[in-house]
């Protein structure tokens, strides 16, 4: 009826009356309580059976039939910039051209002379597919420069002040892997695509260790509110993610490593002091991989709090900004198959060489020209080292060719998925690359029934760190728009209980984990989060309206919704 395996002491924490969704594949029917000791839960059983274990010193929890299930991890966000975009401009909901200026000019009446105007998040499809324009801008901002990214952060908008800081006009080459688009006068219109990026992130100012700390505080709070309890963050420079072109320049490329590991330094000393409430698994530039392997040497793997091991790097770019590479050419882009930000023989030799010394190496690949690629180059790894636990992850998988979704199972690459990333691109992503490839595009059914693992996240800043909107986006297919009602690929919808896996138990898996977290059972970290309905059994239509009552983490509870 219970099971324990430590002494018959009582408990630190319970949660009684729950409908437990454990994540095992045999669960105990009749269990319907939690006992927990410290920061492990020490049994699962019921009611009765923990009430008995608590005393006054107890914290006890009464579900009251709300369902319990294991801390959620969102596989891939970007934790510090989504952290710093809480606190900047917010433009993810503009409608206009005229809303977006707007909003800019505001923000530059808020903050001091010189200033720069950071964030955005904007998506240009929102007002129809045109490009913002320095010009709508530029007669708001003449003393703050400008740069607000797109929701994907694979493009971003300057305006004229922080292009003549950065020492950019018309007779300034696009770098290899990027864009600087231009307009009818072939001059910067200010947005840059991909790596192009760099040429004015470079002349940002470093932020203040407490502008960092106000970021990574507003981070934890935000993800323990949507029930996050882990997340695997990407330390990389956005434009950058662990290689960079050759003409960015040897200084560019040291300073751009050095700021990921700024990063990873945030976060240890949160650590140190006893500040984290979010567990993290950090994922540094793949091209920093002996610098890695000589840190962890030095200083370990980290605990169940902050972890390291794990490279990360980007072959291609977004569908909406039309950089995925693609087979063939995109729909409205006659011609163009978009492009690798990074050459597959440098990048095949960077994970070859990471691999080798025992490291997990993660690639960004959103095309199927990408992903495809990316496949064969795991592939060759894997056929030199056929004994060695590689754990492979593809990030985001969006647009597979029907014949390579077989092969992340066979391969055993893990497909590391962003089902809320459906919801807004699907508005309009048969436009860029039509029906057929649609057909097979974020295909979590395909890649389950075939045998592959899937973790799932966010990509927060990109969407909300939401696994209850992912959920519904994996398990709905709906658009934002509503213009599927019976969802995008219907074929492609999984069940609730396939999508909780991938928030849990395969992504406890993907950070080689699965023996501390991931699912409710005696001995594994008391990571857990109380919903105030059970997902099994309401109407797919109503999980946008669950709330998250609780969320604990090591035993504590970390965020409780105000009554």
């Amino acid at each position: 009826m219970s099971s324990s395996p430590w002494p018959a002491e009582n408990f630190t924490l319970a949660i009684i009356h729950a409908k437990l969704w454990t994540g095992l594949k045999h669960q105990d029917l009749a269990a319907d309580a939690i006992g927990v000791r410290g920061e492990n839960i020490a049994l699962v059983g019921d009611s009765l059976t923990v009430l008995s274990r608590c005393d006054q010193a107890t914290l006890v929890i009464d579900a009251r039939q709300g369902m319990v299930v294991p801390g959620f991890s969102d596989c891939h966000c970007h934790f510090l910039d989504g952290g710093l975009r809480l606190l900047a401009v917010q433009l993810r909901e503009v409608k206009t051209p005229a809303d977006f200026a707007q909003a800019i000019a505001q923000k530059a009446a808020e903050l001091a002379p010189g200033s720069w105007i950071m964030g955005g998040d904007w998506d240009h499809q929102q007002w129809g597919g045109s490009l913002p324009d320095k010009s709508w801008i530029d007669a708001l901002t003449p003393l703050h420069p400008v740069w607000l990214n797109r929701l994907d952060g694979h493009m971003s908008l300057a305006n004229s002040l922080a292009l003549k800081l950065a020492g950019i006009n018309s007779s300034t080459p696009s770098p290899g892997g990027g864009e600087i688009v231009r307009n009818e006068k072939g001059e910067p219109s200010g947005v840059f695509k991909d790596s192009a990026q760099n040429l004015i992130i470079s002349h940002i100012p470093r932020r203040s260790s407490e502008e960092n700390d106000r970021a990574v505080h507003a981070a934890m709070n935000y993800v323990a509110a949507h029930g996050v309890t882990e997340v695997h963050t990407m330390v990389t420079v956005d434009c950058a993610c662990g290689l960079w072109p050759k003409n960015l320049g040897a200084n560019a490329v040291a300073e751009d490593m050095e700021a990921a590991y700024e990063e990873l330094a945030v976060y240890r000393r949160f650590h140190r002091q006893g500040l984290l409430k979010t567990r993290i698994r950090a994922a540094l530039p793949l091209a920093s991989w002996r610098r890695l392997r000589d840190d962890l040497e030095a200083n370990g793997g980290g605990d169940d709090w902050l972890r390291l091991g794990c490279l990360k790097a980007m072959l291609d770019g977004s569908l909406g900004s039309h950089t995925a590479a693609m087979h063939e050419a995109y729909e409205d882009t006659p011609g163009y198959r978009g492009q690798f930000i990074w050459d597959p023989e440098i990048l095949a030799g960077y994970i070859r060489e990471a691999s080798a010394a025992g490291l997990q190496v993660m690639v960004h690949a959103i095309g199927d020209r990408a992903i495809h690629e990316q496949l064969n180059m795991f592939e060759r790894v894997a056929r030199d080292s056929p004994q060695a636990d590689h754990r492979f992850r593809i990030e985001h998988a969006q647009h597979i060719a029907s014949e390579d979704i077989p092969r992340f199972a066979r391969l055993g690459v893990i497909a590391s998925l962003q089902m809320s990333h459906l919801a807004d691109d699907g508005q309009w992503a048969e436009q860029a690359i039509g029906r057929k490839r649609l057909a097979s595009s974020w295909p979590m059914k395909s890649l389950i029934t075939s045998g592959a693992r899937v973790a799932l996240g966010s990509d927060w800043f990109v969407t909300r760190p939401s696994p209850l909107e992912g959920i519904h986006a994996a398990v709905s297919r709906a658009t934002k728009d509503g213009k599927h009602p019976q969802g995008l690929i219907p074929e492609e919808k999984v069940s609730v209980e396939e999508a909780l896996h991938g928030y849990t138990t395969g992504a406890a898996y993907a950070s080689f984990a699965e023996h501390r977290r991931g699912s409710i059972e005696a001995g594994k970290l008391a990571d857990l989060v109380l919903l105030d309905r059970d997902l099994r059994t309401i109407a797919t239509e109503e999980i946008p309206q669950v709330q998250v009552l609780r969320t604990i983490i090591g035993g504590r509870v970390v965020f409780e919704k105000s009554r």
